[in-house]
């Protein structure tokens, strides 16, 4: 079946009780058992909801894997992911990675004895060179957030693979109408539902799909243990967002293309980021992984006080930290995704006090120009 059929209809079978073509939100915490062993399939709502495995179906068929985990946040589904590794053990990070999973992976899990080592993956001897024995994951986010950087997943698998490890791709920029790492080598993806996947900035939550039949069965006992799941009411949103996922992210993808153009253009802008542009260094390796650019861009107006204009001065696009949702967001890395990035980091990665992040959205796209550009317009 084509991307679109499948996204309205895996996981979204008519109701057997009643015959609904909605997926129910089964708001319960506990099912009644018929007797001592003897249930339906679900006993208890931590470890079983017939919503939320509906959306797990959905998303896992969407990236074409076999096995899909629903989480609470995309940072529970990351961290629930590095279970996987042991104290002991080392990881390698795509050095411009969200905020969030920099925050997570150097603040919190490395007090748990797993190294990690944050290089640029955009170059595939990067990676290879960072390869120790005890390295048992490559966990990279491509394009990056926030500077649109690309990683070769095809070479990167190769050589975690050739070194033993897993490789995880953080897809939530892409969605998997746009990218399929798996289809690249990729072992497990993970995804911000949040995102362009529920569409809507309305629901908060995380998924980790996978085909390794060992790996899922660990995951799917962390979800258990730990507990951190999607609710009904979020599965719900979810499985509602992905059944319109391909004709949202064509427009994403159109718009985004047409909104970088313009910005590329712009006298006030001094860089654009953005994949789809000739001009981007990686611009024939996106093409070649992934199927279109999609709708995040950022770009750079050499200082803070010229970002803060342009922030200050939208009317249509709206400042907001998160992105992929049907609204334009309009958001200031430095003081916001990646506030927990040092300094110092964030210069030598491009995340500068005058890089300005957008996700465009599904307003006319001449309104979301006209704003940008009396925004832009406002700089002395």
């Amino acid at each position: 079946m084509g991307f679109a059929t499948t996204a309205i209809h895996a996981g979204n079978e008519p109701d057997p009780t009643t015959g609904a073509v909605t997926v129910p939100i089964y708001q319960t915490s506990t099912y009644a058992q018929d007797g001592l062993g003897r249930h339906k399939g679900y006993e208890y709502a931590r470890t079983q909801n017939p919503t939320r495995h509906a959306v797990e179906q959905n998303i896992a068929a969407l990236e074409g894997a076999r096995f899909g985990y629903a989480f609470a946040s995309g940072m529970a589904a990351i961290d629930s992911t590095l279970r996987l590794i042991k104290a002991g053990e080392h990881v390698i990070v795509s050095d411009n990675t969200y905020g969030g999973t920099f925050r997570l992976f150097s603040r919190v899990l490395a007090n748990y004895g797993i190294e990690f080592s944050f290089v640029d993956t955009t170059d595939a001897s990067n990676v290879e060179a960072a390869i120790k024995e005890n390295t048992r994951m490559v966990f990279v986010e491509t394009p990056t957030n926030p500077v649109m950087m690309v990683t070769d997943l095809q070479a990167v698998s190769t050589i975690a693979h050739r070194a033993g490890a897993r490789v995880v791709c953080d897809n939530t920029f892409m969605s998997p109408y746009l990218q399929r790492p798996l289809e690249f080598g990729v072992d497990i993806v993970v995804h911000s539902t949040t995102k362009y996947l529920n569409g809507h900035s309305d629901s908060v939550g995380g998924i980790v799909v996978l085909n390794d039949e060992r790996d899922a069965e660990w995951l799917q006992f962390i979800q258990n243990s730990v507990g951190a799941i999607l609710s009904p009411f979020d599965s719900w949103l979810v499985l509602r967002g992905t059944k319109t996922l391909a004709v949202r992210m064509e427009q994403h993808d159109a718009s985004g293309r047409s909104v970088a153009a313009f910005l590329e253009e712009h006298p006030k802008v001094q860089k654009l980021y953005y994949p789809g542009s000739v001009s981007h260094r990686q611009h024939d390796l996106a093409k070649r992984q992934q199927r279109g650019f999609g709708g995040m861009v950022a770009f750079d107006v050499g200082s803070l006080a010229n970002a803060s204009t342009v922030l200050e001065q939208v009317r249509v696009c709206t400042l907001a930290e998160s992105l992929g949702g049907v609204e334009t967001l309009i958001s200031h890395p430095a003081t916001m995704t990646h506030a927990s990035v040092l300094p110092e980091t964030r210069e030598r990665l491009g995340i500068t006090d005058g890089l300005v992040r957008i996700s465009v959205g599904l307003e006319d796209v001449d309104d979301i120009i006209a704003d940008l550009d009396q925004a832009l317009g406002k700089i002395a």
